[in-house]
């Protein structure tokens, strides 16, 4: 079904509860493991009818973030949706708990079980109140990003649309597309404080109230994290200062060379070469029928992928005014069909999102294959492994995007981009950790602090005046930051798995590439770190991987 035809039809939490009791109560009485499963394959259809309509909405909000019809929806599922997770886990208990858990874990597997061990540790009917009102936070954060108007020469730009200005080849041009950056936000700096403090204060109350010092244990469980922990994550910053971030101050350097500048300023950074990035060639039409080409190419799976997607115009990608921020991947249960919003501005990042939220959806498209539903559970430090990896595995193609003249360029700034970012994904994380082990800081020693960061992760950094970043205020603008905590490192452990792969199919493509299929099959069947090691990785979070991975990178330089 072409999604927009998929009917939308309001959650009535009412009747899913009572349908929610029946399940629990026959879950009670099934006489053996093998009744309980049939039960739980009714939960199952329950789950993906609401999960399939909460999505529609969210989905339809983003995609026209003034549409008064699916704001009011949107409020009403941030008020709906904790009570109902809550109820979901009142259900995982009576599993947890089966006599019969045996044959139960048979059949849906052992990581199943811990998540709801996790699930139960995370939410309490005490805290819905609190969990609705950080829905409510989050969303007017994600509004207020998006009501950005920024005058440009008389036409007005969202920040998405701004984006092309930022990366302009005229540094006359990008300054001032950076200082139209900075004064928006200045313009909505008390309120970003305010907002955030809020979020905090919210999410520690939470935590106390679950019997947690801190939020950061109960962030942990949040994010699912079941196989490792902070002791592990630490180490990857560690590591990450100790030999990547001389490794990302080299690329600048190059960048700064290569741009001819005595210095390089924040508003050069994501600039290539003095003709400026490598753009798209085509209409956003063309390049979406250059990535059906590219996957038609790929592999039989991924041909049958796209068309799929194509066919029912699962990707809304064209930028629009109204239109939130940033992009993503996400799944409507009930049609089997993963869905892609993004934000084309005609820079590479529209490339970016054929090959990156394209690989996330290839693994969602797979994993609806498998009946049980757990198995779609994916820990964000495993899915970003599909899609920053499928941007690698589309390397040959990139010629149908840019062209001869340009693919060159692209490739090696795809890479020296992904190479850079990992300091500064690990200075979000670990600002996140001082924030919530210390809540009760100001909004001027969180800045403060962000501020020491850049200086460790990042030394070169040089914002030459502009205001709102020299504050320390640069996190602000990182949404995940307020909407999805303790999230941002799931990014720089997918990444370091995903320079394995390109180092891997530099030497073996046959051989990635099948390894790459069977981790997007596996989905959350094992643990991460078994995935990996099924897969034929190396985790990040031993000694020296790390510093391999710098060394095999080196070489391609």
């Amino acid at each position: 079904m072409k999604f927009k035809d998929m009917p939308y039809a309001r959650v009535d939490f009412e009747q899913v509860k009572e349908n929610l009791k029946q399940l629990m109560d026959a879950l009670k009485i099934a006489k053996d493991g093998e009744e309980q499963f049939e039960i739980h394959k009714k939960f199952y259809e329950l789950n993906d009818k609401v999960q399939t309509q909460v999505t529609l909405c969210s989905i339809r909000h983003t995609l026209d973030t003034t549409d008064a019809f699916y704001e009011e929806e949107q409020n009403y599922y941030d008020r709906q949706v904790p009570e109902y997770s809550q109820l979901c886990v009142d259900y995982q208990k009576i599993l947890f708990e089966s006599p019969y858990r045996k044959t139960l874990e048979e059949k849906i597997g052992e990581v199943a079980f811990k998540n709801m061990e996790i699930a139960m540790k995370s939410v309490s009917p005490e805290i819905i109140p609190l969990m609705q009102e950080e829905n409510e936070l989050t969303t007017e954060y994600e509004k207020l990003l998006a009501s950005a108007k920024i005058d440009w020469e008389g036409e007005t730009l969202n920040l998405s649309l701004l984006t092309p200005y930022l990366k302009n080849k005229d540094k006359d041009i990008r300054r001032k597309a950076a200082e139209k950056q900075d004064a928006f936000f200045l313009s909505i700096s008390d309120k970003l404080d305010e907002l955030y403090d809020k979020l905090v204060k919210n999410r520690t109350m939470q935590a106390k109230k679950l019997g947690f010092d801190t939020y950061t244990p109960l962030g942990y469980l949040r994010m699912q994290r079941n196989c490792y922990g902070r002791e592990e994550i630490e180490s990857l910053r560690k590591q990450v200062k100790e030999v990547w971030v001389p490794f990302a101050e080299s690329i600048f350097q190059k960048r700064k060379e290569r741009l001819g500048l005595s210095q390089l300023a924040y508003s050069d950074e994501l600039v290539f070469g003095p003709q400026g990035n490598p753009q798209p060639e085509g209409t956003p039409e063309e390049i979406l029928a250059a990535g059906q080409k590219m996957y038609e190419e790929l592999s039989s799976e991924t041909k049958e992928f796209f068309d799929f997607m194509m066919e029912n115009e699962l990707l809304d990608v064209f930028g629009r005014k109204t239109k939130a921020v940033g992009g993503y991947m996400t799944y409507l249960p009930d049609y089997k069909a993963p869905f892609i919003f993004a934000n084309f501005n005609g820079t590479s990042g529209d490339v970016d999102v054929m090959t990156h939220e394209c690989g996330h959806a290839f693994q969602g498209y797979l994993a609806a294959q498998d009946p049980i539903r757990e198995h779609a559970d994916i820990g964000m430090e495993t899915a970003e492994i599909h899609s920053m990896s499928m941007e690698f595995f589309t390397e040959p193609w990139y010629h149908l995007f840019f062209g001869e003249k340009t693919t060159e360029d692209y490739t090696k700034m795809h890479l020296e981009d992904a190479i850079i970012f990992i300091p500064y994904g690990c200075m979000v994380d670990e600002f996140q950790h001082i924030v919530y082990d210390n809540p009760k800081m100001t909004p001027q020693e969180r800045k403060e602090a962000w501020k020491k960061l850049e200086q460790e992760y990042k030394p070169h950094l040089n914002y030459q005046g502009l205001e709102f970043f020299e504050k320390g205020c640069f996190w602000q603008k990182q949404h995940h930051i307020y909407s999805y905590p303790l999230y941002y490192i799931d990014y720089v452990i997918a990444q370091l798995c995903a320079f394995e792969y390109k180092v891997w199919m530099d030497k073996d493509r046959k051989a990635a590439w099948e390894s790459y299929l069977k981790l997007c099959t596996m989905s959350a069947s094992k643990f991460h770190t078994e995935l990996l090691e099924e897969a034929e990785l190396e985790t990040p979070f031993k000694d020296g991987v790390i510093g391999k991975i710098v060394e095999n990178l080196k070489e391609i330089f």
